[in-house]
C-alpha cells in the first residue's frame, strides 16, 4: 500500500512538471471570410449564404506560409468549408479566412460541387494538400448527401486539383463518417492515405500508385460502451464514435510505418504495422485479427480525439476533450501512465481540442472550438469562441515525461518503495521513523525531478 501510495505521489509529481506553455496565436468571436468587397459579404448575409453563427472550425494543417482549416456543414450559412490563412501578415490575431482553392469549389448549387463538407486536411512532403470530404451537409438541421465521401488531393504549388478518388459503394457503410486522415508520404509515388470511419467503425486505405481503395474491419474500431460519457464545462452528453485519432510514426527500418490509432469513445490506444494495412490481400481478409496490438490505458476519462506523432522526437500528442487537455506520449517508452504527460490544459483557452498538428518547422499547433456548446448549447458571439494555440515542440514536452530519457520512473518508484519498506521493519518502534520517511520521500522526489533533461 505504501509504494502504491508513494507511486501516486511521483506520477503526480511529473504531472505537474507540465509549462503548459502554448500560446494562443489565432482567437475568433466568429469565423469570417474574406469577400472581393464588404457588399458582397453583406449580400451573402442577407440571402442567408453566410451565417456567421453556423460556421465553426474543426481541423487544421500548416503547409508553407499558409494555415489551413476546414469548416464542416454541420448547419447551413456555411459559404466555404476549407479556407486558410496567410502566417506571414500579423495585422490581425483573428484574420478573415481565404476559400481554398477558389469560391467556386465551394459552390453548392453546382450538380457535382468539389468541396460539400470536408472534416480534415493533410499536408504531405510531396507538396500535395490531402482532403477528406464526407460530402455530407446539415448534419445537425436537414441532412444532405451530395454522394460518397471522397478523396481530393491538390497541388499546393498552384492549387491545381490531382485527383479525386469517390470511395466505392461498398466501402461505405450505413452511418459512415469519415471524419480523420492520416498520411503515409516516404515515397511520394507509393502514397498510402488512411481515412477513419467513425460512423461504422472500420479504416479505408488508398494507394496513390494503384489508385483503388479499400476497407478494413477490425473490433479494435469499435467504440467502448464504458467510455461513452462525456462532461465537458457543464455540458454533459453520451456518444458512441468509433475510430477517430490516427497518427503514423516516420518509417521503421523495414519501409513501413506503425499507424496509432484509437476510437473516440475509448481510453485505449492502439497500434497496427502498415505493412499489414498496405497488402489489400491480406487487410481485407480475417488474418489481420492479430497483428493488432493494444497498448494500455490512458486512464478514467481520458477519451482522446485527434492525435498527431512529431518523426523527430518521436512523441505522440493527443487530445483529452473530458479534460480540456492536450497530453503526450514518448513512443520509445513503455505505454504507462508514468510515460504521459500533460502539455497543456485549460478550461478556458482550450475547451474541446479539435485537432493536433506539428508542422516541418517543428511547432506544435492546436485547435479548440468548443464543439459541445456549438451542438447542444449556443456559442455567445460576444466572447472568444475559437482558438489556435502554438509552441515549438521542444517548448510543449519541456519538464514532461516526453523528455524524460534515463531510468524509467516505475524503477525510481519500486526502489523508493523498498527503501521505505525496509526503514518501517528496521524502525518500526523509532519515534523519528515518520521524520526520516518525510526525508526520504522528499529526496526521492529531488532524484526524480534530476531526471529531467
Amino acid at each position: 500500500m505504501l509504494r502504491f501510495r508513494l507511486g501516486l505521489l511521483l506520477l503526480w509529481a511529473v504531472s505537474a512538471l507540465a509549462n503548459d506553455n502554448l500560446r494562443v496565436a489565432y482567437e475568433w468571436r466568429e469565423m469570417d471570410f474574406k469577400y472581393a468587397s464588404a457588399d458582397q459579404r453583406w449580400s451573402a448575409i442577407e440571402r442567408g449564404e453566410f451565417k456567421p453563427a453556423n460556421v465553426i472550425p474543426f481541423g487544421l494543417e500548416v503547409a508553407g506560409h499558409r494555415l489551413f482549416v476546414t469548416l464542416p456543414r454541420w448547419r447551413d450559412g456555411v459559404p466555404a468549408s476549407l479556407a486558410y490563412l496567410d502566417l506571414n501578415d500579423t495585422s490581425s490575431k483573428g484574420p478573415a479566412l481565404k476559400p481554398f482553392p477558389s469560391w467556386q469549389a465551394h459552390n453548392l448549387q453546382e450538380a457535382e460541387p468539389e468541396l460539400v463538407s470536408p472534416f480534415r486536411v493533410r499536408a504531405d512532403r510531396c507538396g500535395r494538400l490531402w482532403v477528406l470530404d464526407s460530402r455530407i451537409s446539415g448534419v445537425l438541421e436537414d441532412t444532405k448527401i451530395y454522394g460518397a465521401a471522397q478523396l481530393l488531393v491538390y497541388d499546393l504549388h498552384n492549387d491545381d486539383l490531382l485527383r479525386r478518388h469517390v470511395l466505392p459503394a461498398g466501402q461505405l457503410k450505413q452511418g459512415s463518417l469519415l471524419a480523420n486522415l492520416a498520411v503515409e508520404d516516404s515515397d511520394c509515388e507509393n502514397t498510402f492515405a488512411y481515412a477513419a470511419d467513425l460512423g461504422s467503425p472500420g479504416l479505408v486505405v488508398y494507394s496513390w500508385q494503384d489508385q483503388e481503395s479499400w476497407r478494413v474491419q477490425h473490433h479494435f474500431f469499435h467504440p467502448d460502451p464504458m467510455a461513452g460519457n462525456f462532461s465537458i464545462n457543464g455540458i454533459e452528453f453520451q456518444w458512441d464514435d468509433g475510430l477517430y485519432g490516427q497518427a503514423l510514426s516516420k518509417p521503421l527500418e523495414s519501409g513501413y510505418s506503425t499507424l496509432y490509432f484509437h476510437p473516440l469513445c475509448s481510453t485505449t490506444e492502439f497500434s497496427v504495422d502498415t505493412a499489414v494495412l498496405r497488402n489489400k490481400t491480406l487487410a481485407t481478409s480475417p488474418m489481420i485479427y492479430r497483428e493488432f496490438k493494444v497498448l494500455g490505458s490512458r486512464g478514467p476519462n481520458t477519451q482522446a480525439g485527434a492525435e498527431f506523432l512529431d518523426p523527430d522526437t518521436g512523441v505522440l500528442f493527443y487530445a483529452l476533450p473530458n479534460l480540456n487537455e492536450v497530453a503526450c506520449w514518448r513512443t520509445a517508452t513503455d505505454f504507462s501512465h508514468s510515460s504521459q504527460s500533460r502539455v497543456y490544459m485549460s478550461n478556458e483557452t482550450l475547451v474541446f481540442p479539435s485537432d493536433i498538428k506539428v508542422d516541418d518547422q517543428k511547432r506544435l499547433w492546436v485547435l479548440s472550438n468548443q464543439l459541445p456548446v456549438f451542438i447542444y448549447d449556443e456559442l455567445y458571439p460576444g466572447s472568444i469562441n475559437f482558438r489556435i494555440l502554438t509552441a515549438s515542440v521542444k517548448e510543449a514536452i519541456e519538464n514532461t515525461a516526453c523528455e524524460i530519457r534515463t531510468s524509467p520512473l516505475p524503477d525510481v518508484i519500486n526502489k523508493l518503495g523498498d527503501i521505505l519498506n525496509t526503514n518501517i521493519k528496521v524502525r518500526a518502534n523509532s519515534a523519528p521513523t515518520l521524520v526520516s520517511l518525510s526525508s526520504l520521500m522528499v529526496v526521492g522526489l529531488c532524484l526524480l525531478m534530476g531526471f529531467s533533461i
